[in-house]
């Protein structure tokens, strides 16, 4: 769907590379687009005419002899650090996804299975070695440029190429517990108050989403399942896996699943246990998001009417449950802001044909329309369907947080080299 050709492409290996080719843009003039693992749905990573900064070959993973924390370049996927820190039995929130690249996904926030004890993958960035605008290679930490590495956490691409990332690591236990029946969709409404119920006195160790999809014709399923809609309430247990199924079994038993994909499984096979639901370069996608207020079952019953609607059995429609580690980061001490929505409704609309695309985009802007009296007024800035919306980063970041990433960007990017992103505004 993102049909954008740059003039050139800078397949880079190390910062210096980042360096040179944001030297070279400078002086001729070129539109800048940075790609790190190219998985963001709304073609940040590619312009028009401009230059390309590429970083995918730069995906190495260090680990610190302490196991504390981990360094990963600014290509890496969360796929390249788990196979590095899981063999040492440690882990950092990365999102579910393992193709997604690190650098996307923690400088809009990273929402992930760990989020319950370890909050997102922002709130475990220690510091990052950024190229800015004029050239510079720059550290940002608690000690250097602390106001870069606020910005940083949560607020998108907008003040260089980061090309180093340095996360806090956290023990992750051998096995973890992945409880994730799947109840048919027409129980949908009896079933979400049950899980909102749960998840509302669950332990910060239990991270989940409650999730609509369509069973696909595969093999790999039940054909007797084959086109059923489902609502499975992925769940994961952030701790020893015996203890994890005991914990989250009610979820399990709250009617007769028609599939129940539950199962114990080392941390990093679970990371890569969706990848095959969202191979890069077969689909055509449009994702957005909103924050919603509460869960009450006017709001239940409103989401699944329109659900109801979905004009494709390829997508994916979630409800992701906020607490734990999340919540109890102030609002002042990330570019993410505010951390009080309960919440987050995610419509990632997926479909084949190029004739589709209107009716695929127009249900979720419908749907995230209407649902708008029981939201936040903020989203969630990794699902932005195209980034479109005159107001649409200013709504999500609040007016407080927008003006405060506006000084950030006025003293790293002021001339806004980098603005094939989420972009911050300064005038």
């Amino acid at each position: 769907m993102i049909d954008r050709r740059p003039a050139l492409i800078a397949r880079c290996r190390n910062a210096a590379d980042v360096r040179a080719s944001v030297n070279h843009a400078r002086a001729h003039g070129l539109a800048i687009a940075v790609r790190s693992g190219g998985h963001n749905v709304a073609g940040y990573a590619v312009c028009d005419g401009g230059l390309m900064i590429d970083m995918s070959l730069m995906n190495a993973v260090r680990v610190a002899p302490g196991l504390d924390r981990a360094s990963a370049e600014g290509g890496a996927t969360w796929g390249d650090v788990d196979a590095a820190t899981t063999p040492f039995g440690r882990a950092t929130p990365g999102g579910l996804i393992s193709t997604t690249g690190v650098a996307g996904l923690t400088l809009s926030g990273g929402i992930g299975w760990l989020r319950g004890t370890h909050g997102l993958s922002c709130d475990n960035l220690i510091a990052a070695d950024v190229v800015t605008a004029d050239g510079n290679l720059i550290r940002a930490s608690e000690t250097e440029n602390p106001d870069l590495l606020w910005a940083l956490k949560g607020g998108g691409g907008n003040f260089g190429v980061v090309v180093n990332f340095e996360f806090r690591l956290h023990p992750i236990a051998d096995e973890i517990m992945f409880c994730a029946p799947a109840y048919p969709e027409e129980q949908a409404r009896d079933i979400l108050p049950q899980w909102r119920d749960y998840m509302a006195t669950a332990p910060d160790e239990v991270s989940g989403l409650a999730e609509f999809s369509t069973i696909p014709s595969d093999p790999a399923y039940p054909e007797e399942t084959w086109g059923r809609r489902v609502l499975a309430l992925a769940t994961v247990y952030d701790g020893p896996a015996e203890e994890g199924e005991r914990i989250t079994q009610p979820l399990r038993d709250l009617d007769e699943p028609l599939l129940d994909f539950s199962d114990r499984l080392p941390y990093r096979v679970l990371q890569g246990s969706y990848d095959g639901l969202f191979p890069k370069g077969r689909d055509r996608c449009y994702w957005k998001s909103t924050y919603l207020s509460g869960l009450d079952d006017v709001v239940v019953g409103e989401i699944t009417g329109h659900l109801a609607k979905r004009p494709s059995e390829m997508t994916f429609a979630s409800i992701w449950k906020f607490g734990g580690a999340v919540q109890r980061v102030a609002a002042d001490v990330t570019a993410f802001g505010d951390r009080s929505m309960p919440f987050m409704l995610s419509l990632d609309a997926i479909w084949s044909e190029p004739t589709d695309d209107e009716a695929n985009i127009g249900w979720v802007r419908d749907s995230l329309r209407n649902m708008q009296p029981h939201s936040t007024g903020r989203l969630y800035l990794n699902f932005p369907g195209f980034g479109e919306g005159e107001n649409l980063v200013r709504d999500a970041f609040g007016a407080e947080t927008y003006a405060r990433l506006q000084e950030a960007k006025r003293i790293y990017d002021p001339t806004n080299a980098f603005k094939m992103n989420q972009n911050i505004l300064t005038l």
